[in-house]
Formats: C-alpha cells, structure tokens, sequence
C-alpha cells in the first residue's frame, strides 16, 4: 500500500466507499466555512485504495509521526452529525506509552481541533476533556 502524501495540511482519509451521497454531505460540510469564517486547513485523501483502512493502517502509512490524522469512516458517513475519527499519533518517546490518542469530532467542529492542534494553541487533552460522555466533541 502507498504511503499516505506529504502535505502542511492536515491529512483527512476517506476510508469508506459504501455512499456516495453521504461523502459528498460530508465533504461540503468540511470544505464550508462556518459563519465566524474558519474553516480546517485539510488534504483531502479520496481513494479507494485506502478502503476499509483500520486506525493503526492509517497511522503506519502517514509520513510523520506526531501530527493529527482525520478519518472519514463509516461512522462519520452513517451519523447524523458526520462524526469524523481525529487520530493523534504520539511521538515515539512520548511519555503516555501509547501508540495514538482519538477522538471523535463532529464535522462542522472540525475546524476547532484542526486548526487549535495544528497552531499548537492548545493541547490534544483539552479537546478529550471537553468531549461528551459518548466521547465526541461539539464543541466548547
């Protein structure tokens, strides 16, 4: 399997294929600007040779180590909030001794991780914090 493209954006991965419908829902909801005018700074990944990729699939063919990864799976396709999966990758000598962080996100939120992780102006745990109790952050 290829590796996934080196980018400065925020690597997004479509890894479910089964609706057409939905993807291009979630893609328009991503692509939007919301009514403050931000907007996540994403490379959007649309190949169907990523189909059906598990996290840790994600993870070993991302160029680098350390930078948050958004997959639009089958869940994000069949919510009705589009909860995508953010994947944070930690460092190899990272002190959690974990191999990743996730969380999910609903689309219209994404901008809010994306672009708070990616400028360093807060930290991964804050976003786990303020998620809800099913686990998915709408927001602050």
């Amino acid at each position: 399997m290829k590796s996934l493209p080196q980018t400065d954006d925020t690597l997004l991965i479509r890894t479910d294929f089964s609706d057409q419908t939905a993807w291009q829902a979630l893609h328009t909801a991503i692509t939007t600007p919301n009514e403050d005018d931000f907007l996540a700074n994403v490379h959007i990944v649309d190949d169907a040779a990523y189909s059906d990729l598990t996290t840790e699939q994600v993870i070993s063919l991302a160029p680098a180590r350390g930078f948050l990864l958004i997959v639009a799976d089958k869940t994000a396709l069949t919510t009705p909030e589009m909860s995508l999966l953010v994947v944070l990758p930690y460092e190899e000598d990272d002190a959690l001794q974990q191999e990743h962080g996730e969380l999910r996100v609903i689309a219209e939120e994404l901008w809010s991780i994306e672009n708070n992780i990616s400028l360093a102006n807060m930290d991964w745990e804050e976003f786990v914090d303020a998620a809800d109790d099913d686990g998915v952050f709408r927001g602050f």
